[in-house]
């Protein structure tokens, strides 16, 4: 006895049938609209566009916002808070960063991103230094889930901002002033000096007209006669401003050194660690300083890498694999590069690595040896696969 004749025995057989037969003689043909469902998904969620820069700002001394267009088709929507990766090549090398759009979404026009002189950056000094009105890139679509979340982070918003992470904070303000969206924000701004607070005439204004939105910038070395607040973003110093922050939700975006110090501030609050958002932030600055490095691996160590049906290259222990990889030619898929979307995820065939704590591997890829390969810095000789 076939399949065919053992399915007739199941109960419901028939009446799945009849309601078969009523749907071919009365229902709708939709088979003319075959592929649509896709081609909406792949506008909305495009592998990559082609973008075009419109202008250029000057924002502060070591930023500028630029603005991008698309060249030849649309931006799809994004939520305050995401980002998108920037496809760039510097002197043969092709390598990408990803940028928190700064714009509201209810721009639909184009894409802002912020860019902040880092040092030794080798991207942003070329963004800032090197192109121009007209200039072609290629983006990634919109993506992150820095965002807001009406059921579980509620009305009550702190936004702790520390230099360039000031710029998803600006999209979410952005958006809840242009809409007149009901959620009180304090945004407390902790920057080095006083004139390089990206984007700080603008939010004053916006402080000024919205009685749901304030504004406190931090000033960690203030020129003299200075009389707002300055130093660090302590405990102190944010249940002043704050009160009691129990029920807020907590928002932050910064370097690194401000995640080390203000999670432990918040912890001496006895802010729990599930009304606490951080955004990911690209790899730190001094790996070597990060606890659990063996101390036995110094910085400027060098090692081999063998790619799987491919070439060899040289690798520094104190660089993320992934970049290495670029400067040799050898481009793999990106996006956070944070460890966190998993879209470089590597095989790890022979050697070992370092990970840094919070880069997000699944269960799944640690048991079967794959890492994420913008957050992975080599210990010894490497064979990989992807």
């Amino acid at each position: 006895m076939g399949f065919k004749d053992v399915i007739k025995d199941i109960e419901g057989y028939k009446d799945v049938q009849q309601d078969i037969e009523v749907l071919r003689k009365y229902g709708s043909d939709f088979s003319s609209q075959k592929g649509v469902a896709g081609h909406i998904v792949s506008m909305l969620h495009p592998k990559s566009i082609r973008v075009r820069v419109s202008e250029i700002f000057d924002e502060t001394a070591s930023a500028k916002t630029i603005r991008i267009v698309s060249d030849n088709s649309w931006l799809p929507p994004f939520q305050a808070g995401q980002y998108i990766n920037l496809f760039v090549e510097i002197d043969g090398i092709r390598t990408s960063r990803p940028y928190s759009i700064s714009s509201s979404p209810a721009r639909i026009g184009y894409y802002d991103i912020t860019v902040r002189r880092n040092k030794d950056g080798f991207v942003s000094e070329y963004l800032l230094g090197h192109i121009r009105q007209g200039d072609i890139f290629e983006s990634s679509g919109p993506s992150g889930n820095f965002i807001y979340n009406p059921l579980f982070h509620g009305d009550d918003l702190v936004f702790l901002a520390g230099g360039s992470g000031i710029t998803p904070f600006m999209s979410m303000i952005r958006d809840v002033a242009e809409k007149g969206l009901q959620r009180n924000i304090h945004l407390v701004y902790g920057s080095l000096d006083q004139d390089d607070i990206i984007f700080h005439d603008e939010l004053c204004t916006i402080a000024n007209r919205h009685k749901n939105i304030r504004y406190t910038p931090v000033i960690s070395n203030p020129p003299q006669g200075y009389d707002g607040l300055s130093g660090f973003i302590t405990a102190d110093l944010m249940k002043d401003l704050l009160g009691d922050i129990s029920k807020k939700t907590i928002y932050m975006c910064g370097p690194e050194a401000m995640y080390v110090f203000c999670l432990k501030e918040l912890d001496n609050l006895g802010v729990e660690k599930r009304k606490i958002r951080t955004e990911v932030f690209g790899p730190p600055a001094d790996i070597t300083q990060d606890p659990g490095w063996p101390s036995e691996i110094q910085a400027d160590a060098e090692f081999t890498v063998k790619v799987h049906g491919g070439k060899t290259i040289t690798a520094r222990a104190d660089e993320p694999l992934m970049i290495s990889l670029e400067r040799n030619g050898i481009v793999i898929p990106a996006l956070c590069r944070s460890g966190e979307c998993s879209l470089c995820r590597t095989r790890l065939i022979k050697g070992n690595v370092f990970q840094p704590q919070g880069v997000k591997v699944r269960k799944s890829d640690r048991a079967f040896g794959y890492i994420h390969a913008c957050m992975a810095y080599p210990l010894s000789d490497l064979e990989i696969m992807f």
